[in-house]
């Protein structure tokens, strides 16, 4: 049984428009930060190039039908990264904006990592890795089995490529020929304490994809426009799962963040948020 294709008209990215809304995406993610303390902040920096491309260009999405049986699912499977997803669900109109005060907060709905069934736009609770891809999967099933035509995106940390569960649904999906799966994986090169490639050899990440049947690419994960071509062409005509290894940096858009692994678990100061927000031209 082949699955339901939706049938896409190709669009050309408007670049500088997806650039600002990554820009602003990090500011408020900075801001979010800050206010509650929270850590995680340079893992969410890496992949707000990845949701500018995703939400602002390629999703077949609409705030108004969350529940939609026929909409995409992006599924944050790198929960840490939960602020850089409740910013763009809260831009995109699916909760006030108002509520990103309330990150963190004993007895709201922004948690530090993605609840289930308590914000509109969560595809499913993550955070424990290695789960996100293997409900992706299920969901496209699913949906072949239904009929239903819609595309899975699932935004993997590079570490969590250390589990065994990416990697059975990465053989399921080669089987099942779940075409209209999609993985973008944000390699930054480091996980909590280590590099990624120094924890468990990762590398080559592009051939461990491609040897468990996935139509595996790498991509600059900054390069708003090459992501929305690569993520609007799903299915791609392959017949399989497309894998995107989505070359990033570690605290993108914010010079003393890039690439120092201390702000995995650091919270910025009141007068690095200005500093920040005047490199991303928000001031």
């Amino acid at each position: 049984m082949n699955v339901a294709v939706r049938k896409t008209s190709a669009k050309t990215p408007d670049v500088a428009a997806l650039k600002k809304q990554a820009a602003v995406l990090r500011g408020k993610v900075i801001e979010m930060s800050h206010a509650a303390q929270a850590a995680h902040l340079a893992s969410s920096l890496s992949c707000a190039d990845v949701l500018a491309a995703a939400y602002w260009h390629v999703l077949d999405i609409d705030p108004a039908k969350a529940l939609d049986p026929l909409r995409d699912r992006f599924i944050l499977s790198k929960g840490h990264a939960a602020a850089a997803l409740f910013a763009t669900l809260a831009m995109k109109g699916y909760f006030p904006m108002e509520e990103l005060a309330t990150y963190c907060q004993d007895g709201g709905r922004l948690a530090e990592h993605p609840p289930a069934n308590l914000l509109p736009g969560v595809e499913a609770a993550t955070g424990s890795l290695g789960h996100g891809l293997p409900l992706g999967c299920g969901m496209a099933l699913s949906g072949r089995i239904k009929g239903e035509a819609f595309n899975v995106y699932a935004l993997l940390s590079d570490g969590e490529n250390n589990e065994g569960s990416v990697w059975e649904a990465a053989m399921f999906a080669a089987a099942q020929k779940l075409e209209n799966v999609c993985v973008i994986v944000d390699y930054n090169k480091w996980q909590a304490t280590a590099r990624s490639n120094e924890t468990l050899m990762l590398a080559p990440l592009h051939d461990k994809w491609a040897a468990f049947g996935w139509d595996a690419h790498e991509i600059d994960g900054h390069d708003v426009g090459a992501l929305a071509e690569a993520m609007q062409n799903i299915p791609n005509g392959s017949g399989k799962p497309v894998a995107l290894i989505a070359h990033t940096i570690k605290g993108k858009g914010v010079s003393f963040m890039e690439d120092d692994n201390n702000w995995h678990y650091r919270a910025p100061t009141a007068d690095e948020v200005v500093k920040a927000h005047k490199e991303l031209g928000l001031v």
